[in-house]
């Protein structure tokens, strides 16, 4: 599996056990909830910025939603 589709998941499995939906953490990061959408997908490839924004909203360091 790609990093950015690992990338993908590990967002989607802690904004789900934190109970937050793709809008709310849209809302959160200040971008559209599609481009969640698309990130939790593995279709796009974020940027640091958008992962630490991310990271700051669902409460997690940043190395957690990183593949390695």
């Amino acid at each position: 599996m790609g990093s950015q589709k690992q990338i993908g998941e590990n967002i989607k499995k802690i904004r789900e056990q934190r109970g937050t939906t793709q809008e709310e953490l849209a809302d959160k990061v200040g971008v559209h909830v599609s481009y969640i959408s698309r990130i939790e997908r593995g279709v796009v490839n974020p940027s640091v910025e958008v992962l630490e924004n991310i990271a700051k909203a669902l409460k997690v360091k940043s190395s957690k939603i990183l593949p390695f």
